[in-house]
């Protein structure tokens, strides 16, 4: 199995209730990171946490677990809670990806969401960049209606 669809995971669902994920900016909000994968990866809703394997690598600018990613604070935004995070890019690599994982080291480097990229991703010598959607109720990366 490859990286086929995004996915919020499914450990994830249960941990939000076990009140094991803080998306709050202050000091005491969770550390969330993003880590790149080749198309060869096995992520989906079944992830439950960080993994090296056929996770992407390059002679510089990234390295295994990725970076780490800031937080747009939560809302409530027409009756669904939402999140999510400023751009992430990696300056002087040579990869291709195909999808990433979201995962928090605050709590044991839980796995959060797969993110799909619609197939392969490559920057040679240059910048890669992860986009995320509007911080908005139809496109936050995580949104709880």
């Amino acid at each position: 199995m490859a990286i086929t669809t995004n996915a919020i995971c499914n450990s994830f669902k249960q941990e939000l209730l076990q009140a094991k994920h803080n998306f709050d900016t202050s000091p005491t909000g969770g550390k969330f990171k993003l880590a790149l994968y080749e198309d060869t990866a096995t992520l989906g809703k079944s992830t439950t946490s960080y993994t090296t394997g056929a996770e992407a690598s390059s002679p510089a600018g990234y390295t295994a677990g990725g970076g780490a990613l800031v937080n747009s604070g939560t809302s409530l935004s027409v009756n669904t809670a939402i999140t999510n995070y400023a751009n992430l890019s990696f300056a002087g690599v040579t990869l291709t990806a195909k999808g990433a994982l979201i995962y928090n080291t605050s709590n044991a480097d839980s796995a959060v969401c797969v993110l799909d990229f619609g197939g392969n991703k490559t920057a040679t010598a240059g910048t890669f960049t992860v986009q995320f959607p509007a911080f908005t109720s139809t496109a936050a990366i995580l949104r709880i209606s």
